[in-house]
């Protein structure tokens, strides 16, 4: 999977930031932003959370687990929003598949 328009992502999924991306910490704005080519995105908390766990090492279902845990929410709806959150950055070109 190279990311973009008609990617599928899964559970088994294995999401990294793409080459060209970089999550990083603006201390003068004091929130993280995400940079790509042409593109600044600047996510939420939640988002932080999903995004710095996309180390290209854990399956989707393995980040939304610990997510679960951490915000004590129930598995399956943590699963399903982290999916939804990352198959649009899949489709904006900003997470890949580590597996592909």
């Amino acid at each position: 999977m190279s990311g973009g328009p008609g990617t599928r992502l899964d559970a088994a999924t294995v999401p990294r930031l793409k080459a060209h991306v970089r999550l990083q910490f603006n201390a003068a704005r004091n929130q993280w932003i995400v940079q790509a080519p042409e593109r600044v995105l600047m996510p939420d908390d939640i988002a932080v959370s999903v995004l710095q766990r996309c180390d290209g090492q854990a399956s989707i279902a393995t980040i939304a687990a610990g997510l679960a845990r951490e915000y004590d929410a129930p598995a399956e709806a943590v699963e399903s929003d982290v999916l939804e959150m990352l198959q649009d950055l899949a489709e904006k070109g900003i997470i890949d598949d580590a597996r592909a």
